[in-house]
């Protein structure tokens, strides 16, 4: 049924993946399917805000992640399933569903924390995804 699986996982709270990552793992061994695992390093949002960073900083960021999206894969995701590992850049709903489109994913799955009266307002990453994507989306509840 799905082929290619995009998991979107927070590497800042990793403690709150863990069901999300054992949903894509479930879906992955059931379907043969191959599992995209995808961290988002979030843009300055402003070209004016960069000037307060030091100069290689978004570069060194992306280095970080990409290490750590390695390391976290290594832990979490059995050798038995093919894993690609993707480090997007900017606005995290966007590169989920940029990725999810690029990679030809027919499900993305993700965590999502219980929503605050600002998330009803703005928004959460999950929400939008679910709204815009064009694959089936799975939102695991941690």
């Amino acid at each position: 049924m799905y082929r290619d699986i995009l998991l979107a996982v927070d590497l800042s709270n990793p403690e709150t993946q863990e069901k999300a990552v054992a949903t894509a793992i479930s879906c992955a061994r059931s379907f043969g399917a191959r599992l995209h695992v995808i961290s988002v390093v979030p843009d300055f949002g402003m070209s004016m805000v960069a000037g307060f960073f030091p100069k290689n900083y978004e570069r060194d960021a992306l280095a970080q992640a990409n290490k750590a999206l390695h390391a976290y894969v290594a832990e979490k995701i059995p050798d038995d399933i093919s894993v690609q590992h993707i480090v997007g850049h900017g606005t995290i709903y966007r590169e989920i569903l940029h990725y999810a489109d690029k990679t030809g994913c027919d499900l993305i799955v993700m965590a999502s924390h219980r929503p605050e009266l600002e998330d009803y307002l703005l928004g959460p990453n999950a929400a939008r995804v679910v709204r815009h994507a064009k694959a089936s989306v799975i939102v695991v509840r941690d």
